[in-house]
């Protein structure tokens, strides 16, 4: 029900005093912050275009649906003040019936000197399914069943997804503490190194530890999801073959198509498929580029999307846009260090943009279905990987 969502004008923590039991920030706009491109279409494609977000079930397989700051140099404050508002309004106009919340992971980001903390991760946890428990709109994505409730109801479930692990240190139990609280698909590393493997902005990856086969194990007789977004490739190679189940990758694209650490070879991404695994394609700036769109737009996204399509085939492919409601250039400018931006594209000159055109922010999702209806896509094919492939994954990863 993409078009008829249930959201009532649904405010972040509208049960507290603002400005009495939080700081209020002025935060940025859901909705046209910037000027935005739509893939324009005829009169038949725009009504081809309804019918689809109104019967296909629609999923994000990762964004940050969360608000920041108008100013993004108030990020710190805003993060400090440990309420981070969710985007309801944008996410009842982005067509979607579920979406992967990347949170913040645990993040430190006052300090890099801990940048992965389980106090961190369990309290910002605590406080966004708080948020979602006292509005009707956003309900807690677990089971497939949410899903299709959502879709059913007009609502959208919110799946908890930690990009990375590090943060369970060597304590395997913690991985089970993190499915009770909720998370349903976690991230082996982020980037850096850690007691499971290898990251990807590492110069060697001795792939997955002793440690790592035993989260990967854990992991599948919990039903929580494996995410190979930001591992190294042997360790990618060493969960997949390790697992007796399909894994995700939340959040790429194709090295073939932009020469980055932060894309996918072609080996990952056909053993990944050969396990019966999905790739979400990834929009934040200047990931996805192409050698035929290297100013980064949703064309640059698309190019990986076709590559990808004859490389693997669509039942493997999706989208993980990895967007949120603000300045995300801006963000990425206040921590290249810690995302690890400024290692991963050394050697790659490409033109810098303010934001991606026609894949903004986590409202403009539907752009996507609107690119694949002017290039004629059927619409057996549009469900596949709008949101078919990834529950399809999660029938046989997640509990029933």
């Amino acid at each position: 029900m993409g078009s008829h969502k249930r959201c009532n004008g649904e405010v972040s923590f509208a049960y507290l005093r603002a400005g009495e039991d939080y700081r209020v920030f002025e935060l940025a706009e859901e909705i046209g912050r910037v000027r935005s491109s739509r893939i324009e279409l005829s009169k038949n494609e725009e009504d081809r275009v309804e019918e689809l977000v109104e019967k296909c079930i629609i999923i994000s397989l990762h964004d940050h649906p969360s608000v920041y700051p108008k100013n993004i140099s108030e990020l710190f404050d805003y993060v400090r003040q440990n309420r981070i508002f969710l985007g309801y309004r944008g996410l009842a106009a982005s067509g979607l019936d579920a979406v992967f919340d990347g949170l913040l992971d645990g993040t430190n980001l006052i300090t890099s000197n801990y940048p992965w903390r389980w106090d961190s991760t369990v309290y910002e946890i605590g406080m966004r399914l708080c948020d979602i428990a006292h509005q009707d709109f956003v309900i807690r994505g677990e089971r497939v069943d949410d899903i299709r409730r959502a879709h059913r109801e007009g609502r959208l479930a919110l799946i908890l997804h930690l990009e990375g692990a590090s943060m369970i240190e060597n304590e395997l139990d913690r991985v089970d503490v993190l499915y009770g609280l909720g998370v349903r698909c976690m991230g082996l590393v982020y980037s850096d190194s850690n007691m499971i493997g290898g990251g990807l902005k590492e110069k060697g990856d001795g792939g997955l530890t002793e440690f790592g086969y035993r989260v990967v194990e854990r992991m599948s007789r919990l039903g929580m999801a494996i995410d190979l977004a930001h591992v190294g490739d042997k360790t990618s190679l060493d969960a997949i073959e390790a697992s007796h189940k399909p894994v995700f990758i939340t959040h790429a694209g194709s090295r073939t198509v932009w020469g980055t650490k932060r894309m996918k070879p072609d080996e990952v991404l056909h053993a990944m498929a050969e396990k019966g695994g999905v790739i979400g394609l990834e929009a934040a700036p200047h990931t996805t580029l192409s050698q035929a769109h290297p100013k980064h737009t949703i064309e640059s996204v698309m190019d990986h999307f076709k590559y990808l399509e004859k490389l693997i085939g669509l039942d493997h492919v999706a989208f993980g846009p990895d967007t949120l409601f603000g300045d995300h250039v801006g963000l990425h400018r206040l921590f290249s260090k810690e995302l690890s931006i400024s290692q991963i594209n050394t050697g790659v000159k490409y033109p810098t943009v303010e934001y991606v055109d026609g894949l903004e922010n986590p409202s403009e999702f539907t752009n996507i279905i609107r690119w694949l209806v002017r290039e004629g896509y059927s619409d057996q094919d549009i469900a596949k990987v709008v949101g078919e492939n990834i529950l399809r994954v999660l029938g046989q990863v997640w509990r029933s």
